[in-house]
């Protein structure tokens, strides 16, 4: 279990209603931000209303099995945002897919302990019915941010940015790409095409 500061502290309580679970409270690592927590995962599920936001790619309850299996053996983080607020946009375009639990269209918000439980209680059914093997390998979502990163860099020597909103267009940017698993090849290309980019534009220049 991964906790992105500010996060609560483990105390008598929390290991008082752990019920037996105190290993994975003893376990648990904090970091200060939601890429850092995610960087060594292939895939990210990120759990969501998706109220009055922008498109993104969801999959129902009933889905994740099946998508869990298309991954095989690759490591997947679900992740799930406080209470009150939810996920930031920000941290919204750092996933892959957004999943989307069953609720009341009058309050489509779950407590978290309650998320959790039945997020975990539908992944366990694509265990059950075993992981597909073999395919290329997934890319580590830090390796996916490397290539965003490469491609911020060329967007700016283009010029892409000149109308503004650099924040705002590298979050779209973002969720483009990091919104669906990407083959380690996959990412080598971005980054390769960005590089040519930057290494014409400076041949130009001299």
């Amino acid at each position: 279990m991964r906790l992105v500061e500010p996060a609560a502290e483990t105390n008598e309580d929390s290991h008082r209603l752990a019920s037996g679970a105190g290993d994975v409270l003893e376990g648990l690592r904090r970091y200060s931000s939601l890429p850092l927590a995610i960087a060594d995962f292939e895939a990210v599920v990120a759990t969501s209303s998706l109220r009055g936001r922008g498109k993104h790619r969801a999959i129902s309850l009933g889905d994740l099995p099946g998508f869990l299996q298309e991954l095989g053996r690759s490591r997947v983080a679900l992740v799930f945002g406080p209470e009150k607020s939810g996920l930031t946009e920000e941290e919204m375009s750092h996933a892959s897919v957004f999943l989307r639990l069953p609720t009341e269209a009058d309050f489509p918000t779950l407590n978290v302990s309650h998320a959790v439980a039945v997020t975990l209680a539908a992944a366990r059914l694509a265990g059950a019915n075993g992981p597909e093997g073999g395919g290329e390998p997934w890319a580590a979502a830090k390796d996916i941010e490397g290539a965003i990163e490469h491609w911020d860099r060329a967007l700016d020597a283009i010029g892409f940015y000149d109308t503004g909103h650099h924040d705002r267009t590298l979050r779209d940017w973002r969720r483009i790409v990091a919104g669906r698993p990407l083959a380690e090849r996959d990412v080598k290309i971005l980054r390769g095409i960005a590089n040519r980019i930057i290494v014409s534009l400076t041949r130009k220049e001299k």
